[in-house]
């Protein structure tokens, strides 16, 4: 028999006579404090941006796909190619997380909300009004144009005079203040709103990657946020921070910029990780192997983040000794990521596995993102990184980082928590449609760019001369980056459609283990009025199967070991 369920000490009725039910139209969504409206905002604010990202780099992809091509000006390019890094960095994958997160982490720990509600909406807002004041610069005299990384001294006044850089600035000065209230809303409910059972050496490993990224943004996005300010008073008040000729450093933004940068890859990274933890173990029918060392390693590479930001300034010059020590430190963080990828074969080795459309992406990721891996282990190589920095290697390796292991592991998440968050099945066959599609038009965009950056063609040019292989690589490129666009609009219809006519989804579809599944499907606005017991890291199985618990298996540690 299992023990009865904790009673969680939340209200019992937190808004009298509301439910998700109520239908109070667009004020409900836009006043709205509950933790997943909030989450569920944060997604659509990912994916309207993601379209009009992607809508950019499509564009750049018709200018490159032949040699000498005169389909837009440089100006024009320079503006595009630096909205849709930033975009997708900071308004895409950053409200991506952080809406999942949102979403899950109160309904994994057996909470009812986040601990500050009006910090999250706010948090959420921040982020919004951010992404939007950023592209106002479109209609107030031209965009952003030195770059996602907004490199001294082409981010000055003297070089780019347009207001594009202070809406720069301004938009990710916003954006970032509401992802560091988000993540110390995050920490404090994670630490103190924990259902009673739940001990942190049995906290789910999504939400142990959440607690470790959002100490990662509170420890590396002021960095950044200083930097912004610091180059809004040079533009307007003529503070000379990054003006060379005034005393002031160009290096200086670099190293502030990659103290933030860097780390910011383990922020969008960190997350999937956890996220794939939970699907690799759901659908293998097993607890995830080693799920110490699963949890430790995300510990020690948020420490390392913090040490390996000078490899992206090894062109610079800074002395044998600097690139030495960073080169080491940069191979160095490839142990931790290794030991994540051998527990996640590990954990499929000998289950029972079910190829879910999930499932495809989790395992596609490790394929793809071992790829962006490995090619990041080379740039740690100095003599490697100094011949092919700046050139469309970088650009293979960053999108093989970025989607092959950020969007991939997100895409997963996606397919394997929609049910519970809509309370509708998404359409498997086309799902699967969705993920061939995806997959091979990604892998046709950027692997081709490993060749292409190889034999010498740079990044950041608008055009190109008709050297041997160069147009039909390009065009290639170009071809893929058109399939993955179509999958895109394939995966809104999927979903909208499942919102419409789909399949009702149970509280427990895929038969999962941690607490989120045993709500209904979506949650009521009351996410529970009681929780069952936690003693491992698979409560709701051992609630299910009380005679098979993890906890009462002699010789195993609480669901880390066995089926």
């Amino acid at each position: 028999m299992s023990p009865p369920p904790v009673l969680v000490p939340e209200p019992v009725e937190v808004l009298p006579g509301l439910s998700l039910d109520t239908d109070q139209g667009l004020l409900q969504w836009i006043s709205s404090v509950d933790h997943k409206q909030l989450g569920i905002m944060y997604l659509w604010t990912a994916l309207l941006f993601m379209l009009v990202g992607g809508a950019e780099i499509l564009l750049i992809r018709v200018q490159l796909a032949v040699p000498r091509n005169t389909f837009m000006g440089p100006e024009t390019y320079n503006e595009l190619f630096t909205m849709h890094g930033t975009t997708m960095i900071f308004f895409v994958a950053m409200p991506a997380i952080f809406g999942f997160a949102t979403y899950f982490v109160p309904l994994m720990i057996g909470a009812n909300d986040m601990a500050f509600p009006r910090l999250n909406a706010l948090s959420l807002w921040l982020t919004v009004f951010g992404g939007l004041l950023m592209y106002f610069s479109f209609v107030a005299g031209g965009a952003p144009n030195a770059g996602w990384f907004n490199y001294a001294p082409l981010n000055g006044y003297n070089y780019s005079p347009q207001p594009g850089i202070d809406y720069y600035c301004a938009g990710l000065l916003l954006a970032g203040i509401g992802t560091v209230s988000a993540s110390i809303n995050l920490i404090v409910t994670i630490l103190h709103y924990r259902t009673a059972g739940m001990t942190l050496r049995i906290m789910p490993v999504f939400v142990w990657m959440m607690l470790v990224t959002a100490g990662l943004v509170i420890a590396a996005f002021p960095s950044l946020n200083a930097a912004l300010a610091m180059l809004l008073l040079d533009r307007r008040l003529h503070a000379h921070f990054f003006d060379v000729h005034d005393g002031g450093s160009a290096l200086l933004w670099q190293h502030l910029f990659w103290l933030f940068g860097h780390p910011e890859v383990y922020i969008v990274i960190l997350p999937a990780f956890g996220m794939l933890s939970e699907v690799f173990s759901t659908y293998s029918r097993k607890p995830v192997f080693g799920y110490a060392f699963i949890v430790g390693s995300g510990i020690v590479i948020g420490l390392l983040a913090f040490g390996v930001w000078v490899h992206h300034m090894f062109a610079v010059g800074l002395g044998n000794t600097a690139n030495n020590f960073f080169a080491a430190s940069s191979m160095l963080i490839g142990i931790p990521t290794g030991v994540k990828v051998f527990n996640w074969l590990a954990t499929m080795h000998g289950g029972s596995i079910r190829f879910t459309t999930s499932m495809k992406f989790a395992t596609a990721f490790l394929v793809e993102f071992t790829i962006g891996g490995l090619s990041g282990i080379a740039f740690a190589i100095v003599p490697i990184d100094l011949q092919l920095t700046d050139t469309y290697f970088v650009v293979a390796h960053i999108h093989y980082v970025l989607i092959g292991g950020t969007l991939f592991g997100l895409l997963s998440g996606l397919f394997y928590w929609f049910p519970k968050m809509s309370g509708r099945m998404l359409n498997e066959r086309l799902s699967n449609w969705f993920f061939w599609l995806f997959t091979i038009g990604f892998n046709v965009t950027f692997m081709i760019q490993h060749v292409l950056g190889t034999i010498g063609m740079p990044r950041r040019v608008y055009t190109y001369p008709d050297l041997p292989g160069w147009g039909t690589l390009n065009l290639l490129s170009t071809i893929g980056s058109f399939l993955m666009g179509a999958a895109t609009l394939l995966l809104v219809y999927i979903v909208l459609r499942a919102l419409r006519s789909g399949p009702r989804a149970g509280a427990d579809p895929w038969d999962a283990y941690t607490l989120e599944w045993t709500t209904t499907s979506p949650p009521q606005l009351q996410n529970f009025d009681r929780v069952i017991p936690v003693a491992s890291v698979r409560p709701f199985r051992d609630f299910k199967r009380p005679d098979d618990a993890d906890h009462l298996k002699p010789g195993k540690k609480k669901g880390v070991h066995g089926k």
